[in-house]
Parts: C-alpha cells; sequence; structure tokens
C-alpha cells in the first residue's frame, strides 16, 4: 500500500484506535511504528495487566493548559464505550480495590496482551496494514514545506527548509522513511511523548507539531518517582520497600494512596499523581495518618498507657521500621521516655509533623520510568471534536497533546477517545 487515504504515525493505544476507527469507515490506512513490536506501552502498562481506562472519567482527572479541552473527545467516546469493546471480545477484567475506595480502575483479568491482541484484530479485520522498524526521515506538504537535512544525511522534521528548487510534491503529506516513500491524503500524529525511552517515547511528535508551525506548552515528566540528595535520601534507602498509607498534598492538589520508599526516594500511587502538580525546587507534605486526630490519640496514649513508649502505640499505626527511622528523626531526645513523662508541647509537635511532614525533592527520576509527558502539543492549535490541526488533514493525538491524566486508567481513555474522534474525522 503506497497511497493510503490516511497514515497514523505511531502503533501504540491511540495509533492504533484511531486506524482501526477510520479503517472501520472505509478508509485506507497505513500505521507506521519506529519499534520493532506494536503497543510495547500497552504491554508493560498496570503491571503487566493494563489498567486500560476509569470508571470514574471526568475532565477534573486531567491537566491541560485548557482544561475544558478534552471534555469533547472524552464525551463523544467514554469508558463505557471502550468496556463495550473489551466485553465484545471476551476480554475478562476486574476494578481494581484502593486504600481510599474510589478507584475506578479496570484491570484484564489475564494480561495486558489481550487488550492489544483485541486492537490488532479489529485492525486487521479492518483491513489496517501496520509497518514496523520504519523510521521517519522528511515529512511534506503540498504547501511546498519540506524538511531539513540531519548532520548524518537524512531528513528531520525538527526544521523547516526552502525547497522551492525542487518538485512540487502531490496534494497531501508525504512521507520518506526507512522502507520508502509514502503519500496520504490526511496524517494522524499518535508518536506517544517522551516517557520511557526504551519502549519507544521520543519526541518526534513535537518535532513534526513544530514543522508545521504548531506551538507547543512545555515539556516535563509525569507520573514519576522523587529522587532526594539530602539526609531523606538516607532515610528512604534505610525505608527501600516500605509501603505506607498518606496523602501526599501541596497548594494545588492533594492525594490519598498508598506511598512507597525507595532506594532513591519516594514512589507509590501517591507520590505518582502528586509529581504531576509538582515543579523544581518546590515543598510537599505529607500526611502519615489520614483521617486520624493525632494529638488526640497522642494524648489518649499518654493517659491510657503512660508507661509505654511512643514508638510502640505508633506501632499500631504505622509500619515498625518507619517508626524507628520517625523516631531517629524526630524525638530522639525522647526514644525511652515513658509517655507519662512526655510534655504535652512535645507530643503536639509530634502530632504536627506527623501530619504535615514537609519533603523537598531534588528532583524526579525523569522520563526514563515516567508514566506519562506533561505539556505537549498546544491545543489551541487543535480542533476539540476532530483532534485536527491548523494544517488542514493533519491530526495530534494521545500522549503527544496538552492532556495528560491521572494515574489510573485515564491516559489510556485519552488515547482511545482523542484517537476515536480523529478517526471519524478523516
Amino acid at each position: 500500500m503506497k497511497t493510503p487515504d490516511l497514515i497514523v504515525i505511531g502503533a501504540g493505544a491511540a495509533g492504533l484506535m484511531c486506524a482501526m476507527t477510520a479503517a472501520a469507515r472505509g478508509r485506507s490506512v497505513l500505521v507506521l511504528e519506529r519499534s520493532n513490536k506494536p503497543g510495547k506501552k500497552i504491554l508493560m502498562s498496570g503491571g503487566g495487566r493494563c489498567n486500560f481506562t476509569n470508571l470514574h472519567v471526568t475532565a477534573e482527572r486531567f491537566l491541560s493548559a485548557n482544561p475544558h479541552f478534552c471534555k469533547s473527545a472524552l464525551s463523544r467516546y467514554t469508558q463505557w464505550d471502550f468496556i463495550a469493546l473489551v466485553e465484545k471480545h471476551g476480554i475478562e477484567y476486574f476494578e481494581k480495590e484502593t486504600v481510599n475506595g474510589l478507584s475506578g480502575q479496570l484491570f484484564c483479568q489475564q494480561s495486558s496482551k489481550l487488550i492489544l491482541a483485541m486492537l490488532l484484530e479489529e485492525c486487521r479485520a479492518a483491513g489496517v496494514e501496520i509497518r514496523l522498524n520504519c523510521n521517519i526521515e522528511s515529512v511534506s506538504h503540498t504547501n511546498g514545506t519540506w524538511v531539513g537535512e540531519t548532520t548524518s544525511g537524512g531528513k528531520t522534521p525538527a526544521t523547516i527548509a526552502n525547497s522551492s528548487d525542487q518538485q512540487a510534491p502531490m496534494p497531501g503529506f508525504h512521507l520518506s522513511t526507512s522502507q520508502g516513500e509514502f503519500s496520504s491524503e490526511a496524517l494522524v500524529v499518535a508518536a506517544g511523548g517522551l516517557s520511557v525511552p526504551s519502549l519507544g517515547g521520543s519526541g518526534l511528535g513535537y518535532e513534526l507539531a513544530e514543522t508545521f508551525g504548531l506551538r507547543l506548552v512545555p515539556r516535563s515528566a509525569g507520573l514519576v518517582p522523587f529522587t532526594f540528595t539530602d539526609s531523606m535520601q538516607a532515610i528512604c534507602k534505610q525505608l527501600a520497600g516500605v509501603s505506607t498509607e498518606a496523602v501526599l498534598f501541596n497548594d494545588r492538589q492533594s492525594f490519598r494512596e498508598d506511598m512507597l520508599f525507595t532506594h532513591r526516594g519516594l514512589s507509590g500511587p501517591v507520590a505518582l499523581q502528586i509529581s504531576s502538580y509538582w515543579q523544581a525546587g518546590e515543598t510537599i507534605n505529607a500526611s502519615l495518618l489520614p483521617d486520624q486526630k493525632v494529638l488526640q490519640h497522642l494524648l489518649n496514649w499518654k493517659q491510657q498507657h503512660p508507661r509505654t513508649l511512643l514508638r510502640t502505640q505508633l506501632d499500631q499505626l504505622l509500619p515498625r521500621k518507619l517508626v524507628l527511622e520517625l523516631e531517629r528523626l524526630w524525638w530522639p531526645e525522647l526514644a525511652e521516655t515513658a509517655l507519662a513523662e512526655w510534655p504535652n508541647v512535645w507530643l503536639e509537635a509530634i502530632a504536627q509533623k506527623l501530619e504535615r511532614w514537609s519533603l523537598k525533592p531534588a528532583g524526579t527520576e525523569g522520563y526514563r520510568t515516567a508514566e506519562v509527558t506533561l505539556g505537549g502539543v498546544d491545543t489551541r492549535d487543535l480542533s476539540s471534536k476532530t483532534m485536527e490541526s491548523s494544517t488542514p488533514g493533519l491530526f495530534f493525538i494521545g500522549e503527544v497533546v496538552d492532556v495528560t491524566g491521572h494515574l489510573g486508567g485515564f491516559n489510556f481513555q485519552w488515547a482511545w477517545s482523542s484517537a476515536y474522534v480523529a478517526g471519524n474525522a478523516v
């Protein structure tokens, strides 16, 4: 297939969804994927079980410079639509239980391979052609815009060169790839973001956007573990593997889920969630005993268990290793002092720390382990109804767009929804 109606760059969640949707409408579709396998991030997601959507999808669960942009696509292809597709293929799934009881996260009962197989089967049935190990070398359009040369002699979508001396291209989009030349009426960029480069993450989509004059919102790693370089790093190393329910919060957002200490810092769902609302140099706060009247607990223990140690009582509420580290950090001089001898002012101070432990990350683990890329193609240059850009026939969908979901299946739902509306518009 050399002249399909549509070329989709990227065989991930959004790319495959868009391809099968467009092909089901009778469009001839070619998908070009730089990796050796389609859907690598699908396979790795959710611990190999693919958290494919969430029962509680709302616009408030997404970050964007325009928080209203995602509403149209999410309403036109909902979580219920994708669930129906999953059920049509007989894939068993379950809702994950979480500490706050508000999960809504849906996972495959068996394997994420089933979600990928479902998408590939839908593509096959609709006649989609998928080419793997295909690198995009240059892209051009009928307006005479050709991309520039790289230092290695190839072409890159990062720059625009005047090509008036070259033969004018035929109407549509023209791609030079490692597997030959391809042309199409429409082009959908579903190249993903910068997250997890080992699974195919790259900046290609952003480079293509810039090539065609679209604006970009600054990008950064999202849903990513924190790292520390101060004394907190030593504490995290000591506690590596310890997990506890906590609330992490700052001035902009608050999340309550499990927090996991690692050799490098803090991870777990609650750390990943707040990371999307954190900026370098800022402090985050941890409440280690959510919903508890901490000071009242401490005063009651002093009255009811006057001969016990504080760590003995806290062991009932927090992991012992964590309690011992907090003891060394906050009350080493009273470690062996019975609660009866504690001044109330000290108990008040400990209560405040347990409710608001101030932490200042040195940074995050970056794109290497980030689940998503924040920022991306500016939604001001895209149609919320079709995902078409200011260049007619050029669409951007999925992670490459400045729409990023919370942890818990929301980013997959954005992939399905944005891909669906684009697939029905091309």
